[in-house]
């Protein structure tokens, strides 16, 4: 701990050459920042507090600005490309990242304070949003892909999670689940990417090569798809209401108790607490799966890309501030304490920071969920993010999940149709 500190504070040092500490009664520096998340905020404002508590920080006030999703990265293009109205600090979406990272960049490079706590983060996240070996943004998440059980609907059925250790497992289970229950296993995405790209990462693949040589019809795909097509086919699965996991019609349904479990995000864990409370105590959480023919413990899915852009006058103080609010083990902490994330600095797990009681324990009724975690920190595979990534998403959710989900096609098929259009987009 005395290390990380020394560390941090080295870091802080780096980054704030030529700022002078201000004096009673002397303006703030105003920085403003842009997301698309509002929960956010609340980890900035907390992280702002404790900076502003500090007397030998600058002071600082941060205009915090949220915006709808497409409105603030359409704002946020347009500013970058005229130079004129764009923020100091920005959110930026994983699968929007790399648009930013096109021609001449205009985000700042995060070199200076990344690169001396690189043995203490979950470098695969930094990697997402990084160019020819620079990095540009930070997240605040690992994003490890887990699977929730309802155990009230698994007891019925004479199932303990905790014997499903790979994905044929899980589909054998499923069959019992609907046999003694009525309810299906699990749910798959017809309008989203949340279960289709999890399981091929996990699987070995992805969508593209860092060339932009397209992978979506490789046998990885066309194995991952089949096998989830075998379980719509008998029951275990079925189409997720609302096309996704974040709509409203799924959330009172699986509320109600009509599903045995679902892969997501270990951020998910905030979704049941705020929008299925009626399983409080019911669900807990356990890694992915194993594919029974090679693959990751699990996948990184989701995330957020918090960059400085480059033509802020105040970058210095800006990547300092946001050092602080990411990368330093106070902000890790809060990070889980405060939004549900899983920190991307790997010295929090196990510390007694991390067990302080919050709404997440209570709800799960479990304060080993990072004990869970940290089996599977050391094989999460990197994501392919080249500026095609986004294009790829689009596919995927608007072409690959309805015609697997709800058209019931050929897995072979589909994932021959995907590429080419992903190849027709990229010639």
């Amino acid at each position: 701990m005395k290390k990380l500190l020394a560390i941090f504070l080295a870091v802080a040092m780096l980054v704030s050459l030529g700022i002078t500490a201000f004096a009673d009664g002397e303006e703030p520096i105003h920085l403003t920042l842009w997301t698309f998340q509002e929960l956010h905020t609340q980890l900035y404002k907390e992280m702002l507090d404790k900076w502003n508590a500090n007397p030998d920080n600058p002071k600082l006030d941060i205009d915090m600005q949220v915006y709808p999703y497409e409105d603030m990265h359409n704002k946020l293009t347009i500013a970058l490309q005229t130079g004129e109205g764009a923020p100091d600090i920005v959110d930026i979406e994983i699968n929007m990242f790399a648009n930013y990272l096109k021609g001449d960049i205009q985000l700042a490079d995060l070199n200076d304070i990344v690169e001396p706590l690189e043995d203490h983060l979950v470098m695969s996240r930094f990697n997402n949003y990084a160019k020819d070996g620079k990095f540009y943004g930070i997240d605040h998440h690992i994003g490890a892909c887990i699977v929730w059980y309802n155990t009230e609907i698994l007891e019925e059925a004479g199932i303990d999670y905790h014997d499903i250790k790979t994905w044929d497992d899980y589909h054998e289970a499923g069959k019992v689940v609907l046999e003694k229950t009525g309810k299906p296993m699990c749910t798959w995405e017809s309008k989203d990417c949340w279960s289709i790209y999890p399981l091929v990462n996990q699987h070995g693949g992805d969508w593209l090569t860092p060339d932009n040589e397209v992978r979506m019809d490789e046998q990885v795909v066309i194995d991952t798809l089949a096998f989830m097509k075998s379980m719509l086919d008998d029951g275990t699965a079925v189409a997720c209401p609302g096309g996704n996991h974040h709509s409203e019609e799924y959330y009172g349904w699986m509320n109600g108790g009509n599903c045995a479990s679902v892969s997501m995000p270990f951020w998910y864990l905030n979704r049941f607490t705020d929008y299925m409370p009626d399983l409080a105590g019911k669900m807990k959480v356990a890694p992915m799966p194993l594919w029974p023919d090679g693959g990751h413990k699990s996948a990184q899915m989701g995330g957020t890309g918090t960059a400085v852009v480059k033509t802020s006058p105040n970058v210095d103080i800006a990547k300092e501030w946001l050092a602080y609010a990411t990368l330093s083990f106070e902000g890790s902490v809060n990070t889980w304490l405060i939004l549900g994330f899983d920190p991307i600095m790997t010295d929090v797990y196990g510390s007694e920071e991390m067990k302080a009681p919050n709404k997440f324990f209570d709800y799960y009724e479990d304060d080993t969920i990072f004990d869970m975690l940290k089996t599977i920190l050391d094989d999460i595979p990197d994501t392919c993010l080249t500026e095609y990534f986004p294009a790829a998403a689009d596919i995927v959710r608007n072409q690959m999940a309805y015609d697997l989900v709800i058209g019931g096609g050929d897995p072979a098929e589909i994932a021959h149709n995907c590429a080419e259009e992903l190849r027709d987009q990229i010639m």
